[in-house]
């Protein structure tokens, strides 16, 4: 896990990775801090040329499908500048070219994977290396560029899921609920953190519990963003599960469906141009939500709840919890006011994602046509 970490932090910061594999390893650079000059320095230590790695999901995009819906892996020319793999990696236009492409195989996929963790755009360089590259073995030695092994990425992904620590927690009175209490948990791989908010007591709280489950969206829960309805749907959990009697919140450092701060930025401004939410995520290489709720399943076995009735609009969730042993009782809706700000993100929420958004969705159409 040491490793990993460390291989999250210099592949944000804009170092190589290598990774090693039993078929032989290669060098990774993130595609959104890559200059000519930390691909320069990365072709000193590679033995083959650099090419690109991008997901499925931006290969279907833009019109680069292969046979196997695989992640693809692109031929770059050796002299071709940084800016062609960020065309080919981020551009909004579809890019037209010929060269070569096949299915990224299961350690290029690894690959993109770590990228995704680091919260980065999930496009990669990457460039084979030899077993005996002297060079690249004396980075290595001299601990100038870390190598992990492909195994351990996968390795260090269930471990993270399945493990969040308890960190800390205290009494935090809110508008909506003055008896509440923040326990802290963080992840494994020590990014990410996410807080079980507790509205009153454990000992007198209803016999199946209030469960709200809220990816962070700053935007929204914190300056009032119009473009969701996040925010709305915050406050009003939080107020509703403590005139049920009380019932946890759980906090999710999931922004922007699990892409990050950083992305989700990039899909507003993508969305701008005039994609939904969903073709925007897509574009820029993830899928339609990217979220995962092991975290979330374990941090309700550490509060030693089992059972919820869980507010929520979209079904993804409640399959979720299920399949990692946590019993759903009930459903309660949670709607956030529909405006002209927010109405296409939430109608395509119901429409490609199967939100149970309709009814609001229905009544604020009727009441714009009074």
């Amino acid at each position: 896990m040491q490793r990993i970490r460390r291989a999250l932090i210099d592949l944000r910061r804009g170092e190589p990775v290598h990774l090693a594999h039993p078929e032989g390893g290669m060098l990774i650079l993130a595609l959104e801090n890559l200059s000519e000059a930390l691909l320069a320095r990365a072709r000193t230590l590679a033995t083959d040329d650099p090419y690109l790695l991008i997901t499925r999901h931006r290969a279907h995009a833009v019109g680069l499908e292969n046979d196997d819906d695989h992640d693809l892996a692109m031929a770059l020319d050796a002299d071709e500048p940084v800016e062609t793999a960020i065309r080919l990696a981020s551009d909004r236009a579809a890019p037209r070219t010929e060269r070569p492409g096949r299915a990224a195989d299961p350690a290029e996929q690894q690959a993109l994977h770590l990228a995704r963790q680091a919260t980065l755009l999930p496009a990669l360089v990457a460039l084979g290396t030899g077993r005996d590259d002297t060079r690249l073995d004396d980075e290595i030695r001299c601990g100038e560029i870390l190598s992990v092994d492909i195994a351990d990425i996968r390795t260090a992904c269930i471990e993270n899921a399945r493990q969040p620590e308890r960190i800390s927690e205290a009494r935090v009175p809110l508008a909506e609920a003055e008896q509440s209490r923040f326990i802290l948990y963080r992840e494994a791989d020590g990014l990410l953190e996410h807080v079980a908010l507790i509205v009153g007591e454990p000992d007198h709280w209803p016999e199946t519990p209030a469960l709200r489950m809220h990816s962070a969206c700053l935007t929204g829960d914190l300056f009032g963003s119009l473009r969701c309805d996040c925010g709305e749907q915050l406050r009003s959990a939080v107020g509703t599960i403590a005139a049920e009697g009380g019932g946890v919140l759980l906090y999710l450092a999931q922004e922007g469906r699990g892409i990050g701060l950083a992305n989700k930025l990039r899909a507003y401004g993508l969305q701008d141009t005039g994609l939904d939410t969903v073709d925007a995520d897509r574009l820029l290489g993830f899928g339609a939500d990217e979220r995962r709720y092991e975290v979330a399943a374990a941090m309700l076995n550490d509060l030693d709840i089992h059972r919820v009735r869980l507010m929520t609009n979209n079904p993804a969730k409640i399959a979720a919890l299920e399949r990692h042993g946590i019993e759903i009782a009930g459903r309660e809706a949670l709607h956030g006011a529909v405006n002209r700000h927010n109405e296409r993100y939430l109608t395509t929420k119901a429409e490609r994602a199967g939100h149970w958004l309709g009814e609001a969705i229905t009544n604020a159409a009727r009441r714009q046509s009074r």
